[in-house]
């Protein structure tokens, strides 16, 4: 080997890769350039992993459409003063019957009322209650059935009807019970009482009946029996209670759980099976 060959392997052993600009360019290029816009790239990746694209939001939309509220729970004071026939009808009644909208007979037009006058006060009470076409229960309001009541007969009675408007069953349910001999304790109900009073089973009491106005009777019953709305035995009448009488208490307690004609079961309250058979030995020892 010459000493030329010598000196040449020599110095191509102590220089890089890098041999010309362009490869110095190239490699400042990869080294710094490229590695700054990845690093913004990724900064950019995780700032907008955090924020919730479009298809996010609306899934939280629907979540939180889902879980609202969809009623509320109304108590209502049972001492209000029931309203009249007049403010029922312009209260809801009016929506329909004030303009004849949806087939419904119009206010004051006798023509298209006589037939429905025709078909009684219980018929028409029971239509509004429960709703007939397309009338909704109640017209789709809210009124104690009572308020109900009332509303059909003062829009009868502007249509020519002659109805007697239905009385508040808290007015009506002590004159009843002052009226009708039969309601006062008889000799076994005082002679039950004492018994009990001694020691006896107090369900002795209640079997005779008419003694204690039972707390259900006064809350449900007497909107009707009180007053004897649709067909419903008046509270005291002998001649109404006579056949029903005949049933048995077990009997006339089946069909006021299961509910009969006009009157729903337990008569649309959520009262007990024995609170119901004590409302009815009640009604049934009024007329014994």
């Amino acid at each position: 080997m010459s000493a030329n060959d010598h000196t040449t392997a020599h110095e191509e052993a102590h220089t890089g890769p890098i041999k010309t600009p362009q490869q110095l360019l190239a490699a400042v290029f990869f080294s710094f350039v490229v590695p700054v816009f990845a690093i913004i790239g990724l900064v950019y990746y995780v700032a907008s992993a955090n924020k919730p694209g479009a298809g996010a939001a609306e899934d939280a939309k629907a979540v939180a459409q889902r879980i609202q509220k969809i009623g509320s729970v109304e108590i209502r004071d049972a001492n209000r003063p029931l309203k009249s026939g007049e403010e029922v009808y312009k209260a809801q009644c009016v929506t329909c019957h004030g303009t004849g909208a949806a087939g419904a007979p119009k206010f004051g037009d006798a023509g298209a009322w006589a037939a429905r006058i025709k078909t009684g006060y219980d018929a028409l009470l029971h239509s509004a209650l429960k709703g007939k076409g397309a009338m909704g229960a109640q017209g789709g309001g809210d009124f104690d059935d009572l308020e109900v009541g009332r509303a059909v007969v003062y829009m009868t009675t502007a249509a020519g009807g002659k109805f007697p408007e239905p009385k508040a069953p808290t007015a009506a349910a002590p004159a009843t019970a002052d009226a009708a001999p039969a309601a006062a304790p008889s000799a076994d109900v005082v002679a039950a009482l004492a018994a009990a009073n001694k020691g006896a089973a107090p369900a002795a009491a209640p079997a005779a009946a008419g003694g204690a106005v039972p707390a259900l009777y006064g809350q449900v019953c007497a909107t009707c029996h009180a007053t004897g709305v649709a067909n419903a035995p008046k509270l005291g009448d002998k001649a109404a209670w006579g056949p029903r009488v005949a049933a048995g208490v077990d009997g006339l307690t089946v069909s006021a759980i299961k509910g009969k004609g006009a009157m729903p079961p337990k008569g649309g309250s959520s009262a007990s099976d024995s609170e119901i058979k004590a409302v009815v030995q009640y009604m049934v020892g009024a007329v014994k």
